[in-house]
């Protein structure tokens, strides 16, 4: 008896208003005989019903179904999608399992909550710009060695543009402000480590297995910046046309309007990263304070302009 046949005998069942042994015993090319096996193993748990007669069938009792309240129709829709998204960019079989099962809950004929019916409303491309393919490919590949404990062997490329090859264990992925990380055992640090997928410019199956190492989701560094990194308080005044990358960035819970202007206020680390952020808003941002981010950035500014005399 083949566990995946019962469970797809299940998801049919929550989505058909009824069906018959024949059709089952077709579909997946078994007898007549073994579909009722399965019917009556599904009994057990769920409310299943059969109905005799010339237009009869099997069915589950509409009782069988997540509150109505469970979810609001727009909750519905938003998890149907979001997985959705997810399968466009890891294809994996258990995201369409999981959005089959959501959609599973509306049965057109019996149910109260009905979905728009409308597919492909979200889409997440993590890749970059003329990207084919290979981003969502290593993004699979890294997603199956977390689920296999399979080591990968990578080339990396820091921020500081040092080239390194090396071995790693991926834990789990992260994904935060629209970037994909890999949270892995770095066998060349000895330790955990979190690596920019988009810095991975190879990655190969080596073949070997791992041990899963403990950690917490604290040990995570989801700041990116540590309570010992330098830091500085600062103020930015921000023109409308910058509002909507600024709120990207900082969040909207950083932002406020004063004198028809909007300013944040927001502790951020002080390195060359946040004058390059900076520099990359142009005119539209202005620093406002402290002193010493001012002149960096307008000795950053003088450099660049340097370049066009």
């Amino acid at each position: 008896m083949k566990f995946s046949v019962l469970l797809d005998i299940l998801f049919d069942l929550l989505s058909k208003r009824m069906l018959t042994a024949a059709y089952f015993a077709e579909k997946y090319g078994i007898s007549a005989r073994t579909v009722y096996r399965y019917i009556d193993i599904l009994s057990l748990a769920v409310p299943i019903q059969v109905q005799q007669g010339r237009n009869g069938g099997v069915f589950i009792s509409d009782s069988y179904k997540l509150p109505v309240n469970f979810m609001t129709k727009a909750e519905y829709e938003a998890a149907i999608e979001a997985l959705g998204a997810m399968y466009s960019q890891l294809p994996e079989e258990r995201f369409l399992a999981a959005r089959r099962k959501l959609s599973a809950q509306v049965k057109s004929e019996t149910r109260n909550l009905t979905l728009s019916g409308t597919p492909g409303t979200i889409l997440v491309d993590s890749g970059t710009w003329g990207d084919t393919r290979s981003f969502s490919e290593k993004l699979r590949l890294v997603e199956g060695c977390i689920r296999d404990c399979a080591v990968v062997e990578i080339d990396y490329d820091s921020r500081t543009g040092e080239h390194t090859h090396r071995k790693i264990e991926p834990h789990m992925l992260v994904y935060k402000q629209s970037i994909w990380y890999v949270y892995a055992f770095c066998r060349k640090q000895r330790a955990f480590r979190l690596f920019r997928l988009g810095r991975i410019s190879a990655a190969v199956l080596t073949g070997e297995k791992f041990i899963r190492r403990p950690f917490r989701r604290e040990d995570i560094p989801l700041k990116f910046w540590t309570d010992e990194t330098a830091s500085a308080d600062v103020r930015l005044e921000i023109a409308s046309g910058a509002f909507a990358d600024v709120q990207d960035w900082l969040g909207g819970e950083n932002l406020y309007e004063a004198n028809g202007k909007w300013y944040a206020d927001v502790r951020l680390p002080d390195d060359d990263t946040l004058i390059r952020k900076l520099i990359g808003l142009g005119s539209a941002v202005r620093v406002l304070s402290p002193d010493s981010v001012r002149e960096r950035v307008r000795e950053e500014a003088r450099k660049i302009a340097r370049l066009y005399e």
